[in-house]
C-alpha cells in the first residue's frame, strides 16, 4: 500500500479509537440522572428535609419540588455521583416547583473521586452557563467538548433578585468503557516485537495519563544505530524525545527536544497524541499541537525489540529503572493501532508485566484548596497545644513570589513562628515581639507553579527544616528558649482586623493551593474544614487547585518571554524587536517615508513593514533626498564576477543572499511604489539572451524562483536587453550587445524593475567554455522609492458614505494606526461587529475620542480628551491596541490612556460582519473628513484602490503642508504633492530634504565670492518661477543675515555688503580675535560694534545673526544676544551694489580697518549664509553659471563640522552619491578590470608605494614646521601677527602637499 494512504488508514483508525469507545458514541444524549437513587445526590447544605439534594431530579415536584441551600451564595454546591466514569454532553436545569427560586447563571465542575474537581471551560475559560427565568422552563446545554467523569456538581453564581437558589438538574451522555493500567511508580509494561527490530517510517502513538507526580517516563524505545523514542514527564509538562538514525547526537546532546504542556501532575486527565510522517512530527497535549521536524540522518524510527511503557528498565537487572517511573494511570494506550492495555489485560505474550501493574486506576483520597483572596483568604486549623515541640508538614505550588504559608503562637510565651515565600525563597522565623529568635532560609524559584513540600520538626530548643523531601539539605537551627506547639494554625493568611499575636504577616497573603496538611503528625480531613466541623476558613475553594499556567500558550508575541504571578502574566521584551505588554508593537518605522516624516537624514535603519506582523524587521540603507526616498538593500556578490568555462551542460550559477528572509524582501517591495536592480553584463564572445524566440544562455531567477529570460532595461516577456528595444545595439540584427558575439568587449546594462520578479536570487551563464570567451556580471543593489502605504488616504464627503473591507480577526491582539483630519464635530472613524463582540473608534465630540471594545464581558471604553480641538482640519496620529493585557488609546503626542483588562471571563475578540471605515453598519453617525495609513495589526488597508469603486468617497486627501510644514526648516517652504510634501529650499542658504543640510565651503588667502545685485534669476528648473527665483532689493530698509564660520586666523574679514552711495556692511575679525559689525548707513558716520567675549579664531564654529529692522538692530553671537542698539533716524541701505565673502577685489575707498582685515580677506570655513532671501555661498556653489556670482581664489566646498576635528586649513571634499555602497562607472567595459587578476595585483601594489611616499613627504614637511615654528615661539607675542604671511604660507604648503597626493592618487 501507498505511504501515505496506510498513514491515512491509521489516522482513520485512531479517530475511531478516539470517539472514546464509547457504548454509542453517536447517540450520547442519555438522561443520567432519573434513575439514580437519593444517596446520589449530596449537597453543601440543605433548607430543609423537603429541599434536600435528593428532589433535585428535573420535572420532580415532590418534597419542596427541588433542592434549596441554607444560605444563598457563591460557596453552595449540587453535587451528583453518576456511578461510574461516563461521558456527559449536556445539562438541563429547573428552578424549584412552583416558587420564586431558581438559577440564572452556574459553572459545573467535574471529578472522578469526589474531592479533587476540575471547573468546565471553554476557549479556555471557566464557562458561566445562562441558567433559568422562571421557576419550570427547563434551560438545555450541550457541552463543546465531552466530559468523562463519575461526578458533576452545579455551582450557582446568580439567582432570582426576588427568591433563593433553587435547582431542578438532569445530565445528558452515555456509557464509557475504556481500558486502564495503573503504574505504582516502580513498575512497567513492555511490548515486544515480533522481529528483532521494527522499523517505521509512519507512528501514531496515542493516550490518556492522570499523574500523582510531576516527572516520569510513560514510555520509551531505543535502537542499536542511535535511534529513540521517549515520552516523558518532566516538572509538569511532558517532554518528547526523538532521534532518527545518527547515534552521535544522542551524545552531543543535539537530538530533537521538544516540551509541551503544563501542571500535567494535577491527577486529572490528560490526552496525548503523536503524529509522525518521515521527520515531520505533530505533537499533541490537550488542545495544544507543536509541528516540528527532528534533526536525524534518516527518515525511519528503528527500534529494538520492545518499547517500554511507565518506566525504562535496566536489562538484567529486575526492578532497576535508568529514570524515574511514571506513577500513576494510563487510559486507552495505542501504538500504530496496537491497544497495548487491552494485550496486557489479556496476558498476551506480546506484552511482559513488570512490577505491580493493575487495570483499575487507585484514586488517592487528596484534597487540594485554593486561596484565591489577596486579602481575606486563610485557613484556620487547631493543633495540641503545649506539646514538647512541633511537627507540622504541608504542600504548596503558586506563581507569586511572596506570601504567607503558616502563622502560629507557640505555647509557654515561646513567641510566634512564621513561615513564609519573599523573592520565591522560603523563610522561617521564631520571633518574640520585634526580636527574632531564628531565621533560616531554603530553597529558591519556588514560585514556578510545581507542588513543594515543607516540613517542620521542633524539639526542644532545635527546629529542622525541610523542603522538597531533601533530607540532606535540611536546615537546622537553634533556639534560646524552648519550643512547645500552639494551638491555633494559621495558613495562607490571617482574618481581617486581626490585631493578636495568634497571627502575623509580614509579607503579602498566600495566592495558590495546599493539599497534605499534617499538624502533629495527624492528617487534617479538608472535607471536614468544608463541612464546618474543623477549623475555620475564609474564601477557601476546598476540594479543587485552580492554578492556571498563564504563559501557556504564550500570548507575548514576537519571540518575548513569558513570566507569571497568580492573576497575571508578564512579558518582557527586552531581547526583540517589539515593545508593548505583549511585545505586540515593532520599535522600528515601517519604511524609509516614515523615518523622513520624523526629520532623519539619510543613514542604515531598521524598517518593519508589516510592523506588528510576524515579519522581522530589516536593515536598511534609507537615502532620503529633495525628491524621492530610496530604500536600498545590499546582497553579497556586490563586485564585479568573473565567468570562465561554463557551457549548457556545466553552467555557472551565482547566488544573491540580501541577509533576510524572501518574506520580508516581498513585503517591503509590495509596498514600494517602484523598485529596480540593475544588472550589468560585460561579455567577450559570450552571448546573453540569444534570439527572441531561442533559449538564452543566461537568465536569472527571482521571486518564487521562476526563471526570467530578459535583461536590464527590457520588460517582461520580451527577450531582450534595453538596446534591443531602442535599436541601439551594436549589431542591428540582434537584441542585446553581448549576442552579437564579437571578439572585443561590449556589455549590456540596464534595470530590472518590474516588481513583482524582484529581487534577483541567482544568475546562471551557460556561454563562457568557447576559445577566447569570458563574461563580467553585476547585479545592483535592490532599490525601491516611494511608500504605497503612508499617504494612502480617501476622503469621505457624506455622514453616510463608508467604506468596507473584510472582517478583521484580532483574537487575542488588535492593533490599529491611522491618521485623520476632520473638520466636523462627531463621527464613527472605523467599526466591526459580530454576535455580541464590538470594536470601534469614534470621535465623540471635538476635543474627544473614544475606543470601545466588547468580547462579551461588557463594553471597554477608552477616552482620550485632547486639550486642543481635533476637528481642525489638520493630520492626527491615532493609534489604538487591544491586547489580554490592556486597552490603550495614543492620540498625537497626549499621553496615552490604558485601561487593563480583567484576568478572569471572556478574552477573544471575535468578528464576523465586515469592518467599516468611515461609517458604521447602521448608515449612522458616519464620518465626515480623510483617513490615510490605516493598518490593522501591521496588515495594509488600500484606501484609495477601495474608494475607486465606492460611491461618496474619493481617493487620496489634499492638504498635507497644514500638518507637516514644521519640516521644512531655515526658511524652507512646503510643496504639496499628492503622496506628501516637498521642502523647497530655494530662499534658504541650507538644503536637503527638510532643507537642514548647511551649505559651507573652505576659503584660502584671496578666494573670494561676489554677489552682484541684479534682477531674480532662476535656480531650479522643476520649481515655478515665483519660487525658483532669489529676489534681491536695491534698497534695504532692514538686514537679516546669518552664517556660520570657523578660522584661525585674524585680522579676517568675513562679510561685506556695499553699496553705489558709499554705504556699508563688515563684519570682520581684529588681530586680536575680537569680532567687529561695522556699519555706515548714514552719510560720513560709521558705527561699530565689537564683541570681545572671546577669541573668535579659535578654530571653533561660531554662528553669527545680524537682524535689522528700521532703527533696531540686534547682533547674536552662538545664540547670545550681545548687542542691541537703536539708530537716532531711520537708516536704509540705497542701491546695493553687491555683497562679498571673504577678500574684496576692489578695495578702493574701503574704511582703513576693513582693509587690514582684506589683507588675506577670509582662511577658514564659512557656511549657511543669508542675507534676506539671498544665499550667496549657495548660489556660488550650486548655480555659478546662471547666478550674478562671481568667485575667485579657491573655493573648495567642504562640511565645517567635520573641520572641528581635523585642521582648518585641510580641505576634503565631500563626495555624495544615491546609495552607501558607491557606483563605478561602468559605461565602459572594465576591459582592465576583468582582463587579468594581475594588473589588480599590480595596481594595489603601486598604489601602497605611492601612499607611503605621501606619508614619508608630509612627515618630513610636518617636522620641518616644527622646527621653524620652535625657532620662532620664543620671540612670538600671545596675539595673531599683523601680517600672517608666514603661517599662512606655512598652512597652505602643507595642505598643498596633501591636495597633491590626492591628485596624483585619483589619478
Amino acid at each position: 500500500m501507498d505511504p501515505i494512504a496506510q498513514l491515512i488508514s491509521t489516522l482513520l483508525l485512531f479517530s475511531l479509537w478516539n470517539l472514546g469507545l464509547s457504548a454509542s458514541n453517536h447517540n450520547c444524549e442519555e438522561p443520567l440522572v432519573f434513575s439514580l437513587p437519593m444517596a446520589a445526590f449530596d449537597s453543601s447544605s440543605e433548607l430543609s428535609s423537603n429541599h434536600r439534594p435528593s428532589f433535585a431530579n428535573l420535572n420532580r415536584r415532590d418534597g419542596a419540588g427541588g433542592w434549596s441551600p441554607m444560605d444563598s451564595s457563591t460557596e453552595q454546591w449540587l453535587q451528583i455521583d453518576l456511578g461510574d466514569r461516563v461521558e456527559i454532553t449536556g445539562v438541563a436545569t429547573q428552578g424549584r416547583y412552583g416558587s420564586s427560586d431558581w438559577t440564572t447563571t452556574y459553572i459545573l465542575m467535574f471529578s472522578d473521586t469526589g474531592r479533587n474537581w476540575k471547573q468546565y471551560r471553554e476557549e479556555d475559560i471557566i464557562w458561566v452557563f445562562p441558567g433559568n427565568s422562571n421557576a419550570d422552563g427547563v434551560i438545555q446545554h450541550k457541552l463543546l467538548h465531552s466530559v468523562k467523569a463519575r461526578f458533576v456538581r452545579f455551582v450557582p453564581l446568580k439567582w432570582n433578585v426576588g427568591g433563593k437558589i433553587g435547582l431542578r438538574v438532569e445530565v445528558f451522555g452515555c456509557s464509557y468503557k475504556s481500558d486502564i493500567a495503573d503504574f505504582d511508580g516502580r513498575s512497567s509494561l513492555l511490548y515486544r516485537f515480533n522481529q528483532k527490530q521494527m522499523s517505521t517510517f509512519k507512528d501514531v502513538i496515542s493516550l490518556k495519563f492522570k499523574s500523582m507526580q510531576g516527572d516520569g517516563v510513560l514510555f520509551h524505545g531505543e535502537g542499536q544505530r542511535g535511534d529513540y523514542i521517549t515520552l516523558e514527564l518532566q516538572k509538569g509538562k511532558l517532554a518528547l524525545h526523538l532521534n532518527l538514525g545518527d547515534a552521535k547526537l544522542r551524545f552531543s546532546n543535539s537530538h530533537t527536544s521538544v516540551t509541551l504542556g503544563s501542571l500535567l501532575d494535577d491527577q486529572h486527565w490528560h490526552s496525548v497524541l503523536i503524529e509522525r510522517f518521515n521527520k515531520q512530527v505533530n505533537f499533541t497535549v490537550d488542545k495544544h499541537t507543536q509541528h516540528f521536524r527532528t534533526k536525524g540522518d534518516s527518515d525511519d524510527l528503528d527500534i529494538d525489540y520492545e518499547l517500554s511503557f511507565g518506566g525504562i528498565p535496566v536489562p538484567g537487572k529486575p526492578g532497576t529503572f535508568l529514570k524515574k517511573n511514571f506513577h500513576g494511570c494510563i487510559e486507552n494506550l495505542y501504538y500504530n493501532g496496537v491497544n497495548i492495555v487491552d494485550l496486557a489485560k489479556r496476558r498476551k505474550p506480546q506484552i511482559y508485566v513488570v512490577g505491580n501493574v493493575t487495570f483499575a486506576c487507585s484514586e488517592p483520597q487528596i484534597t487540594p484548596i485554593t486561596f484565591d483572596n489577596s486579602n481575606s483568604s486563610y485557613l484556620l486549623l487547631p493543633g495540641t497545644p503545649q506539646l514538647d515541640g512541633l511537627s507540622v508538614s504541608f504542600q504548596f505550588r503558586t506563581w507569586n513570589k511572596d506570601g504567607l504559608l503558616l502563622s502560629t503562637e507557640l505555647s509557654r510565651d515561646s513567641g510566634s513562628l512564621l513561615v513564609y515565600l519573599h523573592h520565591g525563597r522560603l523563610s522561617l522565623i521564631i520571633q518574640k515581639g520585634a526580636e527574632k529568635y531564628v531565621a533560616i532560609n531554603a530553597g529558591s524559584n519556588l514560585d514556578d507553579g510545581l507542588w513543594h513540600s515543607v516540613t517542620i520538626n521542633a524539639r526542644r530548643y532545635h527546629i529542622t527544616l525541610t523542603l522538597d523531601n531533601d533530607v540532606a539539605s535540611a536546615i537546622h537551627a537553634t533556639t534560646v528558649s524552648q519550643i512547645n506547639s500552639g494551638n491555633s494554625y494559621y495558613f495562607g493568611g490571617c482574618p481581617d482586623n486581626f490585631t493578636n499575636l495568634k497571627c502575623l504577616n509580614p509579607v503579602t497573603a498566600f495566592r495558590g493551593c495546599m493539599r497534605l496538611i499534617f499538624i502533629d503528625n495527624q492528617p487534617k480531613d479538608l472535607i471536614l474544614v468544608q463541612q464546618g466541623s474543623l477549623g475555620n476558613f475564609s474564601d477557601l475553594r476546598i476540594d479543587l487547585c485552580s492554578i492556571k499556567d498563564r504563559c501557556l500558550p504564550n500570548y507575548c508575541e514576537h519571540g518575548g518571554k513569558c513570566s507569571q504571578s497568580w492573576t497575571t502574566f508578564y512579558c518582557d521584551c527586552s531581547e526583540t524587536d517589539y515593545t508593548g505588554t505583549t511585545c505586540h508593537n515593532s520599535i522600528y518605522e515601517r519604511s524609509c517615508e516614515a523615518y523622513r516624516q520624523q526629520g532623519k537624514i539619510s543613514g542604515f535603519f531598521h524598517i518593519d513593514s508589516d510592523a506588528s506582523g510576524s515579519l522581522a524587521p530589516l536593515l536598511v540603507y534609507c537615502n532620503i533626498t529633495e525628491d524621492k526616498i530610496w530604500t536600498v538593500i545590499q546582497h553579497n556578490n556586490t563586485g564585479l564576477t568573473q565567468v570562465h568555462g561554463a557551457d549548457a551542460g556545466k553552467p555557472y550559477t551565482l547566488n544573491f543572499n540580501y541577509n533576510s528572509s524572501m518574506e520580508q524582501l516581498e513585503a517591503m517591495i509590495n509596498s514600494a511604489e517602484y523598485c529596480e536592480q540593475e544588472a550589468a553584463y560585460h561579455c567577450k564572445k559570450s552571448r546573453l539572451l540569444n534570439t527572441p524566440s531561442g533559449m538564452p544562455f543566461v537568465w536569472w531567477v527571482g521571486r518564487a524562483n521562476k526563471k526570467h529570460p530578459y535583461w536590464g532595461g527590457s520588460p517582461p516577456g520580451v527577450q531582450q536587453c534595453a538596446c534591443g528595444l531602442e535599436e541601439s545595439c551594436l549589431d542591428l540584427r540582434y537584441f542585446c550587445n553581448c549576442d552579437a558575439d564579437k571578439e572585443e568587449w561590449a556589455n549590456d546594462t540596464g534595470f530590472l524593475s518590474f516588481k513583482d520578479h524582484l529581487p534577483v536570487n541567482q544568475i546562471v551563464v551557460t556561454d563562457t567554455n568557447r576559445p577566447n570567451s569570458e563574461a563580467a556580471l553585476k547585479i545592483g543593489p535592490l532599490r525601491c522609492y516611494g511608500d504605497r502605504q503612508f499617504w494612502n488616504a480617501a476622503s469621505f464627503n457624506t455622514e453616510a458614505s463608508y467604506l468596507h473591507f473584510p472582517t478583521f480577526h484580532m483574537e487575542f491582539s488588535a492593533d490599529i494606526s491611522l491618521f485623520f483630519k476632520t473638520n466636523v464635530t462627531s463621527g464613527v472613524i472605523l467599526e466591526n461587529l459580530g454576535m455580541k463582540d464590538v470594536i470601534r473608534i469614534e470621535i465623540s465630540s471635538p476635543k474627544e475620542i473614544t475606543f470601545t471594545v466588547d468580547v462579551g464581558n461588557g463594553p471597554v471604553e477608552v477616552t482620550i480628551q485632547s486639550p486642543v480641538p481635533l476637528n481642525d482640519n489638520r493630520w492626527h496620529y491615532l493609534h489604538a491596541e487591544r491586547n489580554l493585557k490592556e486597552t490603550s488609546l495614543l492620540v498625537d503626542n497626549f499621553p496615552k490612556k490604558i485601561l487593563e483588562a480583567s484576568s478572569e471571563g471572556h478574552f477573544r475578540l471575535q468578528l464576523n460582519n465586515q469592518l467599516f471605515v468611515g461609517g458604521t453598519a447602521s448608515r449612522q453617525k458616519g464620518f465626515v473628513g480623510c483617513i490615510r495609513a490605516l493598518h490593522l495589526n501591521g496588515q495594509k488597508l488600500d484606501l484609495e484602490e477601495r474608494a475607486k469603486v465606492t460611491p461618496g468617497v474619493k481617493p487620496g486627501c489634499p492638504g498635507h503642508c497644514s500638518s507637516y510644514s514644521s519640516l521644512c526648516h531655515n526658511g524652507g517652504k512646503c510643496m504639496e504633492k499628492n503622496n506628501g510634501i516637498l521642502c523647497d529650499c530655494t530662499s534658504s542658504p541650507y538644503e536637503g530634504p527638510f532643507c537642514r543640510k548647511e551649505v559651507s565651503a573652505v576659503f584660502e588667502a584671496g578666494t573670494s565670492i561676489t554677489y552682484n545685485f541684479q534682477d531674480p534669476y532662476p535656480v531650479s528648473k522643476n520649481a515655478s518661477s515665483s519660487s525658483s527665483a532669489i529676489y534681491a532689493d536695491t534698497s534695504m530698509a532692514k538686514e537679516n543675515i546669518a552664517f556660520t564660520f570657523l578660522t584661525a586666523h585674524a585680522p579676517s574679514l568675513l562679510f561685506y555688503v556695499n553699496s553705489s552711495t558709499h554705504d556699508y556692511l563688515a563684519v570682520i575679525l581684529s588681530k586680536n580675535g575680537s569680532l567687529q559689525v561695522r556699519y555706515r548707513v548714514i552719510k560720513d558716520r560709521s558705527l561699530i560694534f565689537t564683541i570681545d567675549s572671546g577669541n573668535f579664531a579659535n578654530q571653533e564654529l561660531h554662528h553669527v545673526k545680524i537682524n535689522r529692522n528700521g532703527r533696531e538692530l540686534t547682533i547674536q553671537i552662538d545664540q547670545v544676544l550681545k548687542v542691541k542698539h537703536n539708530f537716532s533716524l531711520e537708516t536704509d541701505f540705497r542701491a546695493i551694489k553687491s555683497l562679498t565673502l571673504g577678500k574684496v577685489t576692489e578695495s578702493q575707498g574701503l574704511d582703513p580697518e576693513v582693509s587690514k582685515a582684506n589683507l588675506f580677506g577670509f582662511v577658514g570655513c564659512i557656511s549657511s549664509v543669508q542675507y534676506n532671501h539671498v544665499a550667496p555661498l549657495k548660489a556660488a556653489l550650486r548655480h555659478p553659471n546662471i547666478a550674478p556670482v562671481t568667485v575667485l581664489g579657491s573655493l573648495i566646498e567642504s562640511n565645517c563640522m567635520s573641520s572641528v576635528e581635523a585642521d582648518v586649513n585641510t580641505a576634503t571634499t565631500i563626495y555624495s552619491s544615491s546609495d552607501p555602497f558607491g557606483k563605478a562607472d561602468e559605461k565602459e567595459p572594465l576591459t582592465n578590470a576583468v582582463r587579468s587578476d594581475s594588473a589588480v595585483i599590480g595596481g594595489v601594489i603601486a598604489v601602497v608605494i605611492f601612499i607611503i611616499f605621501c606619508i614619508v613627504a608630509i612627515m618630513s614637511r610636518v617636522f620641518y614646521q616644527h622646527k621653524q615654528t620652535h625657532r620662532s615661539s620664543q620671540t612670538k607675542e600671545k596675539e595673531y601677527p599683523e601680517h600672517p604671511d608666514s603661517s599662512f604660507k606655512t598652512d597652505v604648503d602643507l595642505r598643498n602637499t596633501v591636495t597633491e597626493c590626492k591628485r596624483e592618487y585619483f589619478i
